[in-house]
């Protein structure tokens, strides 16, 4: 049998169609995967195996009775920001421990439709809040590509277990880079779409008016497909947008002669990596082989970009993370009063990274800062959007590096919050705009770890992206499993 490391989702579906492989059977090769190799990467906090074989045995007896779907069987893993019922969900803080949600997350409850097999739960930043996975409360994750480096987060757990090989897709989350960024340094592909295509009913908020829901994945055509599954309106989220959702797999294949792309200036600075800068030089270069008009723009307020971010991410996590005081859910700390079990539990529930964001985001809306602080980042952010405005009336799309360096050491930058943000620094942009971006291979440094070229989208044409994306990767065709996980065949 064929390797089944190298299959996109629709090659396992035919598999699993023509009953060559049956989803137990699937769900067990990637059951094993975990047992061998997870110890290494650390990618899961929680692997649900009895789950996992259930749910397969349930796709198996759909597929008998003649049932189809593109993840009927498929197995995923989860970031372990999503509430599942009945499987324990931490956001990788100890604050969480134990809790048990009562419901599923909107895209959980989607996936479960589509009957999909769930593995586990991922390992990410405690509340989503870091660009490593260094910030779990539980343990680190580590690069596949190598061990000694960081994977990216906050979503570092999904990107890292795609990379090795250790589910077929993941669900992640992004709130200013963090699907994106570990998609990008872990060598796989990721995607932030548009604010509000998918659902967050369900999901464990970091900050309200950034998070947003998306896959990552082996390639684009996997990308396409779980998207088609998970977006879409939902009344039980708020801010989600009531547009219908176009069949993102429908132009996977067609040329891109035409199309404009549009360069940033802003993105291209001095003290990027040499290895980024000439991955994305050779980049442009396929891009304008097959037919791309490469456009110079510029994004003016793209070096308020980060201050920004900062100033509103901590502002909403203030008050997002009001709610974990040990009475309702979570760890409990006993006091001698009510205000001294508030303070001994997010004492010792939140970690340090959390504690300060919560600190920063409750001076920013304090009395007497509020206008100098939050107000004015929010009129930053308007002129920030204003410049992707403008850039899309000469552009269809733009594409920029996803992160200015490749995976860098664990322990490097973590008594360095400020080098940690910039690690950032060019994801957060599209994030504060709501725009949908993605990041794929494009390439290798000397240490053959894996280079991110970013695609930014005007908003709700993810579609357009993905097109894009698809043609690079079918001309560029990057390695996507690290050789150190390519072993024998384990069914």
């Amino acid at each position: 049998m064929e390797n089944l490391l190298d299959m996109t989702i629709s090659e396992m579906r035919a598999l699993l169609k023509k009953r060559e492989i049956t989803a137990v059977e699937l769900a067990s090769f990637y059951l094993k995967r975990i047992e061998r190799y997870d110890n290494d990467v650390m990618a899961y906090l929680n692997v649900t195996e009895d789950k996992a074989h259930e749910m397969a045995r349930i796709a198996d007896r759909k597929m008998e009775q003649g049932e189809d779907g593109p993840l009927l069987g498929i197995p995923f893993g989860i970031k372990d920001i999503f509430c599942t019922k009945g499987i324990e969900t931490t956001c990788a803080s100890q604050i969480l421990k134990g809790f048990m949600p009562p419901y599923d997350a909107t895209v959980i409850k989607k996936l479960k439709d589509a009957s999909f097999v769930h593995l586990g739960k991922l390992n990410m930043d405690e509340f989503a809040m870091g660009s490593s996975t260094e910030n779990s409360s539980f343990h680190i994750t580590k690069n596949p590509w190598d061990l000694t480096r960081i994977p990216g987060g906050s979503s570092g757990g999904p990107a890292a277990a795609v990379a090795a090989g250790l589910c077929a897709a993941a669900l992640g989350t992004d709130t200013g880079g963090s699907i994106r960024q570990p998609a990008g340094l872990c060598g796989v592909v990721g995607m932030k779409p548009t604010y509000g295509r998918v659902s967050r009913y369900g999901l464990i908020a970091f900050a309200s008016s950034l998070d947003q829901v998306g896959p990552l994945t082996r390639n684009v055509s996997d990308c396409a497909i779980v998207m088609n599954e998970i977006a879409g309106f939902d009344s039980m989220d708020s801010t989600s947008i009531p547009q219908p959702v176009p069949n993102y797999t429908e132009n996977l294949g067609k040329d891109i002669a035409g199309l404009r792309i549009g360069i940033p200036k802003e993105y291209y600075i001095d003290g990027m990596d040499s290895h980024v800068k000439k991955a994305m030089e050779e980049s442009l270069s396929i891009f304008e082989k097959q037919g791309a008009i490469l456009i110079d723009i510029s994004l003016p307020h793209t070096e308020y970009a980060v201050a920004t971010y900062c100033v509103i991410g901590t502002a909403e996590a203030s008050s997002n993370l009001a709610r974990y005081d040990g009475v309702k859910y979570g760890l409990r700390t006993e006091g001698k009063d009510i205000a001294d079990m508030y303070k001994k539990t997010r004492l010792k529930g939140f970690g340090k990274e959390v504690k300060r964001r919560i600190i920063l985001g409750t001076f920013v809306l304090s009395s007497g800062y509020y206008d100098a602080y939050y107000r004015k980042a929010g009129k930053v952010r308007t002129l920030i959007r204003r410049d992707f405005d403008e850039a899309f009336k000469s552009c269809d799309i733009l594409i920029t590096p996803v992160s200015p360096t490749t995976a860098f050491r664990i322990g490097e930058k973590t008594e360095d919050p400020l080098t940690m943000y910039l690690s950032d620094m060019f994801t957060i942009p599209s994030s504060l705009a709501g725009l949908p971006a993605l990041s794929l291979p494009c390439g290798f440094d000397d240490n053959s770890l894996p280079i991110g070229l970013q695609i930014i989208g005007r908003p709700l044409d993810e579609a357009l992206m993905m097109q894009a994306a698809y043609v690079f990767e079918s001309v560029k065709n990057i390695e996507k499993i690290p050789g150190a996980f390519r072993k024998e065949h384990l069914l």
